[in-house]
């Protein structure tokens, strides 16, 4: 009975995560981190879409935009030929701020700027210097237009939403990512999650190596775990089992849950199933800087989860 028990478990192991990542594309309402129940409000950050319309190669959101390794995968030695082999690049747009925007923002192609209070109104306004009341009015929006254009944030119409506030908050960790003390200072090189911001970099004692760059983490269900591990495992070239794609430049440290590069956008507010999720370049770029047995400190909470 054991072994039938077992193998029950694997079989739903294997499709119910594909089953609700179908789901969830179709848009689950996950709470935003500060929704004002004001009109035009929009208080679920899971029900945005992207704000243009793809490329030719790109698919903005679906389950294999986040294909991580639930199961702790089988370790071995890759041969230096597997090794040699570079993971084929992203296309062009997977690096673009493109902005998460209500579906009729994101239908009116002709609107300049948006009347609609977005999840991260109160967070931008405090960062932008306005008064921060989380209600969306001409002169916020005419100040977040200038903000995302100077940014390169797409479409520029003055929306709050997650790009918009990922991209404030990396430029204000970029000098010192770790002024709150919440990653572990040692004397050997430490990777640093901070689920809370989204950002992740690499220090050793108090010097910054890598980063801070952009990151997600697991959505609700599949939260990325907290807490302090060790590089076990590298693989460049690894290929998720449980969703039959790719996993660039992966580096295990808890489990199946890998920092590991994505080819759709990693701004996607559905969250990953666990994996600390990076661009290909910075994915690329970490894949020199961490050796196996550098530990890795992860802490804080994504919004929603």
């Amino acid at each position: 009975m054991a072994w039938r028990s077992a193998a029950v478990m694997l079989a739903l192991l294997t499709v119910l995560p594909a089953q609700t990542a179908l789901a969830e594309a179709d848009g689950p309402l996950t709470p935003g981190p500060e929704s004002p129940l004001v009109p035009g409000a929009v208080s679920a950050v899971g029900s945005l879409v992207p704000g243009v319309a793809p490329g030719p190669r790109q698919s903005w959101q679906g389950p294999a935009d986040t294909p991580d390794q639930m199961l702790a995968p089988e370790v071995y030695t890759p041969s230096a030929r597997e090794d040699a082999v570079e993971p084929r690049d992203a296309a062009p747009e997977a690096d673009a701020l493109i902005e998460y925007v209500p579906p009729g923002d994101a239908a009116d192609k002709a609107l300049s700027c948006s009347r609609r209070t977005g999840p991260y109104q109160r967070q931008v306004e405090r960062w932008l210097k306005l008064k921060a009341d989380g209600k969306q009015s001409g002169g916020d929006c005419r100040a977040i237009r200038t903000f995302q254009t100077r940014h390169g944030i797409k479409p520029a119409t003055g929306f709050a939403g997650p790009v918009t506030w990922a991209r404030m908050q990396l430029l204000s960790a970029r000098k010192n990512p770790n002024a709150a003390g919440k990653c572990h200072v040692r004397s050997s090189r430490v990777a640093c999650v901070d689920l809370t911001r989204q950002l992740t970099w690499v220090q050793k004692g108090k010097k910054v190596l890598w980063g801070p760059v952009p990151m997600r983490s697991g959505r609700a269900g599949y939260r990325t775990r907290t807490g302090q591990f060790k590089i076990y495992w590298k693989h460049k070239n690894h290929w998720s089992t449980l969703y039959n794609s790719p996993m660039p430049y992966s580096q295990f440290f808890s489990g199946g849950q890998a920092f590991h590069a994505v080819y759709g956008s990693i701004y996607d507010p559905h969250g990953s199933w666990g994996c600390v999720n990076l661009r290909l370049v910075d994915a690329r770029t970490l894949w020199n800087v961490l050796k196996k047995g550098d530990r890795v400190s992860v802490w804080g909470r994504r919004a929603g989860t």
